[in-house]
This record gives structure tokens, C-alpha cells and sequence, in this order.
């Protein structure tokens, strides 16, 4: 890779960079003029005003009204590099602006060489930005430099390689402001595998292959991808050389703690660089390489403020009072949890992207929130960068604003963060430094995540007052719904649609003025979302509403869509619904919320194989969502039922009905991973693995089942239909080891396949003696048990559990003076089956006089049944009483 196009990249300027380009010392100040953040002399630069010469800008795209033509310059190597310089420029300008502060310098109208104001500029800018149907946001700043960086970069390269890189950061900016993120075409990236492997090469960069995992990690955390980020992101890791690891170490949270406890740790170490002296000399007073992680952080003027904790209870933070990890065996174990040293910032940065991760792929539990701490930890201890310090202070008050200890420094940690964008604190070189390779979120979503964070306090007013400065319409909506006020939401949507000028009084009644040339001038996806929410207030006025907003829209509304199929979907319109959330998955296919209102549609139609693709679609989105896994599974057994319905002696669709039913197996599988306490599938996945041989699975899920009904419904819990079954292929099989393994292939299966007679044995014993019996029973139950214990030749514990089954049965539970005659004859038929038992096991059984237990059973059922004498079954039970006598 060219020497000038890494040191953009990483926004460090090489010295070196002066001899290589002393044929081009033009190129090299210009360059050096945006690594320094000098983006006014850049963009007020000859080759800058030639370059973005515009021609009829007021009626036309920015596309159509720039030729890029650069005619002083003839090298073509040199042309693409302005213009890669200039467009990086741009979109560091925007970034700026919008997102690291602090206010810049120079405005698009002092660049673009046309008379049209900025306002007109910003404008057309957020109109262009708008994209799959979702708006970009309107208040953005200086949009127009990010469109012109979208455009240059746009255009066709031949010697520049860091283009698709550059293109990469141009896109997660763009996604970042639009509503929703839309994905992007299947080949828009693909050359990025090539710039990655050259830089993973013998002579490539390290640190850059690096960054460009961790953007692309970064891309697919915003795409939701979370699996294929996570692999991003430890492969960052790998390729950085960091070396990290969660363990345990003893230490202490509270003030009053007496006793040492195993708290959670993140060591990680960062491979010694050349260029990194700090990390070298530990003695070096200015960066106290070895200062402790507990102790407090001296404050830095060019640092973010880190509030303190100041509670009386909780410690600042966690006091590590063993020298050495749990682990004795890590990698790391020689690395002091209370003296850890410093990070390099890339490093800082992987780390919280894989807190982030922590996040996105365990479940919503304060085991999650216990298990980040770590790694923001980690990074607060030593800060070392601007951006990459905010960005830890944020995830910290993220994690603490749910307990109630710490929910005050969370509020004013945020509020802190948000109020020091504007401010001068630090150069901009150091806030862009590493700005690519954290989530940072921009300013008006800090804003609006603190206007969240004081709803969540119950402090309406003042999150309202932040929406609508923000011109966060359907936020504000929300607020004034939670005060039931809905007339004064659907006002203010109405005021905004009819472009009144007395929206300062309709809207924000707080004597504010809006700039006036944004009054009464939305663009066409900003008007059909209000349409779309001035549908959701009127829900009797609601179709005209979304129809307006997908027509407003030119019908490329993701979002009318949507709500038109729920709208229709909750009034049982299904064909209507299935039509319009095609519509709206084609607009942007990554809401899976869209995707499984339209397969329960599909459902409702009986239309299994359009319901399949939709719950595959879901699942392909969102892996953890188990009922949509659920879902799937029954769809795959409809479409079982269906085809064996149309030829049941056709070979063929025997066999793709027993390939549906697997598929239905692993997708509810898949599923319990993430929906473990869920009856309904594990009883489905009880059932459907039964189906297809699967008795170990089934067995797990049997277990599962009475784990979690038998305390509400008693002895239903157990299918005792599946239990037989489970019994049945255990012992199907010789009970000697030595005779079932025999010689042939089934003979060895039989022992040691685990779905089938002794491969099966020990699960359905643990099934019995551990979760069944301990918790309910039934005859039939120990009927099954007692099969069981039989084949095992445990002859007095499978008496025992026969003569338990005749205890709940009906006739040791038949009272005196019934009269229901079928259920007297039912008991009858329970005495003859355990008098077969008793003469089956009883001389098997050294010391039980089984004949005295058979007569004091009868005896006792004949005492209290005297009323049915008279029937013919009766005699029976004499003839029962007497064989019993003569034995003897």
C-alpha cells in the first residue's frame, strides 16, 4: 500500500511521506493538511475550487451538476489521489460537525463554486442522503459534505487500493444516519477481501489489518450480523497482536467488605510496537504506564471528565486484593489484576467492540451487564485518546443507569459527554484518530439517548424538551401519548404536514423559532413518515394516512408499508397484509419484526411454504429468536402433512417428508438455545424427536417438560405415551451387555448408540429417578418404571414399583359406597394385573410372603366393594381368593 494512502487511513502523518513526494509537494500539504484537520485550507484550495465546480446545482443532483474534472492535472496516479484527499476532507469535515466537534471552520457554500445558499445545499443533501425508503435526518450538519464524499469516492479508481476501505467508512457514516439501517447490494464490498489480504500478508501492516476487521466488524454490528462481527472482532484481536482473557481475582466492591470474594477481570496486554516508546519505558512520569487499576485517574485537561462514584456503600472501583489471577495456567497469569499496563489505543477500541459483543449475542440479564464491566474497566483505567475514552465513559453509563446506586452518575456522566462536543478540549486530530474504529454515536443520538434516559426517571418534561429541539417527531409523539395527551401529538403532526407558520407556537410553545427555511420544505420521506404517524394517532383515518405516505414517498416507504400490513393483519385482512409486507421486506429486508408478522400471515392462509421462507428469513436475521425458530419448525411439519397427503406410496416424497421433519428437529433445537424455559417447544421438540428417532433428545426434552408443568398440573406434565416408548427401546434389546453387543453392526449399535436400548438406559433412569418420581405419579408411570426395573432384574424394586402404581390406581383409591359400576370393573381388572405380578416376582424374592400381601389386598378391595356382588365379575375376585389359599 502507497505510504500516503496508509497515513491517511490512519490519520497519522509519516515524515517520511516529504522525500517521497518531493516531486509532488502539492499533494503531500494537502494531505498533511487533513491528517492535521486543517479542512478549510484543503477544501479552499485550487485544485478544491476546480474540482468542485458546480453547473446548475439549484435544479439539478449533485451527481448530474459536478464533471470532476481536475484539467492543471494530466498524471492520472495524481488526480485519483486529490481526489481521494479532498473527498476524505469532506467526510471528516462532516464528521466533525456532526459527531466529534469541535464546530467547524467552513461552511459548503464557501466550497461549492455556485450561488445557492446553504441552507438550499443542506437540504438537497439530506434529500439525496434518504435511502431504501428510510430518511436521513434532517438536522445533520453540513450534509452536503458528506454527499460530495459519497460521489468522489464513487468514482472508478485504477491505482489507489484504500478506495473500497474508504467507501466502507463513507457507508456505516451514511447508515448511521438514516432512520433504520437499510443493507446495502451483496457485491457493494466484496473488494475489501482483497485489501484485506494483502494487508494479512508477509509484508503487510499489522495494526491496519486490524482496523479493517474491526470496520468491518463494526458494518455487520450495524446489519445486526452479531455472529459474523463477533468473528470480526476477535480476529482484530489476532491480527493486533492483543492478548486478553476474563478470569477471577480476589477483591472487593463495598466500603464495609470483609471478606475477599472472586470478582470479575479482564487482563489484556498489547504487543510491544516500535513506535510506541510509552509502552516501553514503565517508569515514564507522563503516561504512569504502571499506575493501578483501582487507583484514582489522574484527570487530564484534554480527556473527557470521568465522574466519580461518591457513593457510601459501592467503591469507586473494584479493589483487587490478590496479586495474581485465579488461573495459574493463562497466558496472562503473569500480568498484576491491581497493576495492569497501559493499552494501545487500537487495542482500547477491539475491546469495547468486544463489550458491545458481550451485549449482542448473550441475553438481556444483569449477568450481561456483569460480564462488560470488565472490559470498559479496562479501558477507563488508562486513557489515552479522546474519542476512544468517550466512547468507554458512554458504555460505562450505558451499564449503570439500571442500578439505582449508579443511575446518577450515569445521567450526569452522559449529560457531561453531550455537553463537551462543542468545546475546544482536545485537538481534532486526536478525536479522529480512532474515530472509525469505535460506535460513536453522533451528536443529536447522544442527545436523544439522554432525553431517553430521562423518560426512563419519569422526567418528561425535560426529554421532551430535547426531542423537540431535535425535531425528533415521533419521540415527541411518545411523550406526549405517556401523558394521554394524543390530541396535542396529532396536532403537532398535522401543523408539521400543513408547513403552518405558527409551527412555533403548535409545536414547541416554548417561543423558539425554526430557521425559516426549513419551514413548510420537507422532502418526500420525511413527509411520509409524518403521514405514517399521523396514521398510528388516527387509527380510524389510518389507511387514507399510510396510502398517502407510500404514495408521498414514490412508493419506496419501508416504513407505510409496515404499518399498513399490521394494520390489516389486526383485523384479520390477510391477503391485504401478505401484499403490503412484500412490499415492505423489499424495501429493506433486515427487520425481522416485518418478516414474522408476514409469515403468521401466511399461516392464517395455510400457505406453509410462503410462512417457511418467511420464518427463514427471521431466524437468518435474528439466530436467538426462538420463537420464530418455533415457528419454523411447524412449518416444516405442515408442509409433512401436506405432501404426504398427495401421494402416500410415492418413495421419493417419503423421503422428503422424513427430511422435513429433521429440519423441523434442528430448527426447534436451534431454538431452545435461546428459548430454554419455553414448555410449549421443548413438548414440541419432545414429539417431533420421537418422530425421527432422536429418544436421547427426546428423553432431555421429556425432563425439561416436567421440570417446568409439574408444580402447576401435577401428573399431566408426562406424556406417558413417549415414556412407554422410551421404556420400550431400552429394553427391546438383551439386558446382558455381552449377548445384546453380539457380533453383527446392530448388536454393537444397541450398546452404544445413545438412542436405543443400553445407549438409552442410563438417560431414562436418570428421567425416572431424578425428575418424574421425585415430583409426581401415576399408574401408568410405574407401570413403565417397573418395565423397566424388570429388564434390569431389580425383581423387589420393580414389585415395589408395581404395588406403587396399584396404590394411585383406582382400586386401592376405591372408596365404600360407590356405585359407578365401570369404574368398579376397571379396578377389578388392577387386582387381577397385580396378583400376576405378586405370583410372577414373589418366589423371586427371598423373605416376602408375597401370598399374605395378595389376600390382604383382596381382602381389603372385597370389604369395600360388598355392594357389587352381584356382579358377574365377582366371582373372580372368590375365585382370586381361593387360588391363593390353595398355594399354600
Amino acid at each position: 500500500m502507497y505510504a500516503l494512502e496508509s497515513s491517511l487511513l490512519t490519520g497519522q502523518w509519516d515524515s517520511k511521506l516529504h522525500i517521497e513526494l518531493e516531486s509532488r509537494p502539492a499533494i503531500a500539504e494537502l494531505a498533511k493538511d487533513v491528517i492535521d484537520g486543517k479542512f478549510r485550507e484543503v477544501l479552499t484550495s485550487p485544485y478544491a475550487q476546480t474540482l468542485f465546480r458546480a453547473s446548475g446545482l439549484q435544479d439539478k443532483s449533485y451527481e448530474e451538476s459536478f464533471s470532476w474534472e481536475l484539467p492543471s492535472v494530466t498524471d492520472g496516479s495524481e488526480k485519483e489521489f486529490i481526489q481521494i484527499i479532498l473527498a476524505v476532507a469532506c467526510l471528516h469535515a462532516f464528521i466533525q460537525a456532526n459527531w466529534t466537534g469541535p464546530d467547524l471552520n467552513i461552511k459548503p457554500s464557501e466550497v461549492i463554486v455556485d450561488v445557492i445558499s446553504d441552507e438550499v445545499l443542506g437540504m438537497k443533501a439530506v434529500t439525496e442522503l434518504a435511502y431504501g425508503g428510510e430518511p436521513a435526518y434532517h438536522l445533520a450538519q453540513h450534509a452536503t459534505f458528506l454527499r460530495l464524499a459519497q460521489l468522489i469516492f464513487a468514482l472508478p479508481y485504477h491505482h489507489c487500493i484504500s478506495i473500497p476501505w474508504w467507501r466502507l467508512r463513507t457507508t456505516i457514516v451514511h447508515q448511521q444516519l438514516l432512520d433504520e439501517a437499510v443493507p446495502l447490494p451483496t457485491d457493494a464490498l466484496d473488494s475489501l477481501e482483497t485489501l484485506l489480504q494483502t494487508l494479512t500478508g508477509d509484508t503487510g501492516d499489522r495494526d491496519l489489518a486490524g482496523r479493517l476487521q474491526l470496520e468491518q466488524g463494526r458494518l455487520d454490528h450495524i446489519f445486526c450480523h452479531d455472529k459474523v462481527a463477533s468473528d470480526r472482532f476477535v480476529r482484530a484481536a489476532r491480527a493486533t497482536g492483543l492478548q486478553y482473557e476474563l478470569t477471577g481475582a480476589l477483591g472487593r466492591r463495598t466500603k464495609f467488605q470483609q471478606n475477599d470474594l472472586s470478582q470479575l477481570v479482564l487482563l489484556a496486554e498489547s504487543r510491544k510496537r516500535d513506535d510506541s516508546p510509552a509502552e516501553d519505558v514503565p517508569n515514564d512520569p507522563a503516561d504512569q504506564s504502571r499506575t493501578p487499576v483501582n487507583g484514582s485517574i489522574i484527570p487530564d485537561p484534554n480527556l473527557p471528565v470521568t465522574l466519580q462514584l461518591n457513593d457510601d456503600t459501592l467503591l469507586e472501583q473494584t479493589v483487587f486484593t490478590s496479586s495474581a489471577p485465579s488461573s495459574a495456567t493463562s497466558q496472562l497469569s503473569h500480568l498484576d489484576p491491581v497493576s495492569q499496563p497501559p493499552l494501545h489505543p487500537l487495542d482500547q477500541c477491539i475491546l469495547l467492540s468486544l463489550c458491545l459483543n458481550v451485549r449482542n449475542t448473550s441475553p438481556s440479564h444483569g449477568l450481561t451487564s456483569e460480564q462488560m464491566s470488565p472490559y470498559v474497566s479496562r479501558v477507563i483505567s488508562h486513557p489515552k485518546n479522546w474519542s476512544v475514552h468517550t466512547m468507554a465513559l458512554l458504555l460505562r453509563s450505558r451499564l449503570e443507569s439500571t442500578r439505582t446506586r449508579t443511575v446518577e452518575r450515569s445521567v450526569f456522566q452522559l449529560q457531561a459527554l453531550v455537553d463537551q462536543m462543542p468545546t475546544a478540549d482536545s485537538p481534532l486530530i486526536e478525536r479522529l484518530l480512532y474515530f472509525h474504529s469505535i460506535p460513536l454515536p453522533s451528536k443529536w443520538e447522544m442527545e436523544r439517548e439522554l432525553a431517553l434516559r430521562f423518560l426512563t426517571l419519569g422526567v418528561v418534561k425535560s426529554a421532551l424538551e430535547i426531542f423537540e429541539r431535535l425535531e425528533m417527531w415521533e419521540e415527541v409523539v411518545k411523550c406526549w401519548q405517556s401523558m394521554e395527551r394524543t390530541d396535542r401529538a396529532v396536532a403537532i403532526v398535522r401543523d408539521l404536514l400543513e408547513g403552518r407558520k405558527e409551527e412555533t407556537e403548535n409545536v414547541i410553545s416554548r417561543g423558539k423559532d425554526l430557521p425559516s427555511p426549513r419551514r413548510g420544505k420537507l422532502d418526500s420521506t420525511r413527509q411520509a413518515k409524518l403521514w405514517c404517524l399521523l396514521g398510528d394517532l388516527e387509527p380510524d383515518d389510518a389507511v387514507k394516512h399510510y396510502e398517502r405516505a407510500w404514495a408521498l414517498s414514490k412508493e419506496t416507504s419501508g416504513r407505510a408499508m409496515r404499518s399498513l400490513g399490521g394494520y390489516y393483519f389486526a383485523r384479520g385482512e390477510y391477503e391485504k397484509t401478505i401484499s403490503c409486507l412484500q412490499r415492505a421486506v423489499k424495501i429493506n429486508p433486515l427487520l425481522s419484526r416485518s418478516w414474522f408478522i408476514l409469515g403468521c400471515a401466511y399461516i392464517r392462509l395455510e400457505n406453509w411454504e410462503g410462512a417457511r421462507d418467511s420464518f427463514s428469513r427471521c431466524v437468518s436475521i435474528d439466530d436467538e429468536d426462538g420463537e420464530s425458530w418455533n415457528n419454523l419448525a411447524s412449518m416444516y411439519l405442515r408442509l409433512d402433512i401436506s405432501e404426504s397427503r398427495v401421494n402416500e406410496e410415492d418413495q421419493p416424497s417419503k423421503a422428503k417428508s422424513f427430511s422435513n421433519r429433521m429440519l423441523a428437529f434442528r430448527a426447534l433445537k436451534q431454538g431452545l438455545k435461546h428459548s430454554y424455559d419455553n414448555w410449549r417447544m421443548w413438548s414440541n421438540y419432545m414429539i417431533v424427536a420421537m418422530d425421527v428417532g432422536e429418544l436421547s433428545e427426546a428423553c432431555r426434552a421429556l425432563t425439561r417438560v416436567v421440570e417446568e408443568r409439574s408444580a402447576k398440573i401435577g401428573a399431566e406434565c408426562v406424556d406417558e405415551e413417549v415414556l412407554e416408548r422410551l421404556v420400550n427401546a431400552v429394553t427391546r434389546v438383551p439386558a446382558d451387555l455381552d449377548q445384546a453387543a453380539g457380533d453383527d453392526d446392530r448388536g454393537r449399535g444397541a450398546v452404544t448408540n445413545p438412542n436405543e436400548g443400553h445407549g438409552l438406559l442410563r438417560r431414562v433412569l436418570e428421567l425416572f429417578d431424578r425428575t418424574i418420581l421425585p415430583r409426581v405419579s401415576s399408574p401408568r408411570i410405574f407401570r413403565a418404571y417397573a418395565r423397566l426395573l424388570t429388564w434390569k432384574s431389580r425383581w423387589e424394586d420393580a414389585l415395589k414399583a408395581y404395588l406403587d402404581g396399584y396404590r394411585c390406581g383406582v382400586a386401592a383409591t376405591f372408596e365404600k359406597g360407590e356405585t359407578d359400576v365401570e369404574k368398579w370393573r376397571e379396578a377389578v381388572n388392577e387386582i387381577e394385573d397385580v396378583m400376576g405380578v405378586l405370583r410372577n416376582f414373589g418366589p423371586r424374592m427371598q423373605g416376602i410372603n408375597w401370598r399374605h400381601q395378595g389376600r390382604s389386598i383382596l381382602r381389603t378391595f372385597m370389604g369395600r366393594s360388598k355392594d357389587f356382588e352381584d356382579e358377574a365379575e365377582w366371582s373372580r375376585l372368590v375365585e382370586l381368593q381361593s387360588e391363593l389359599r390353595t398355594e399354600e
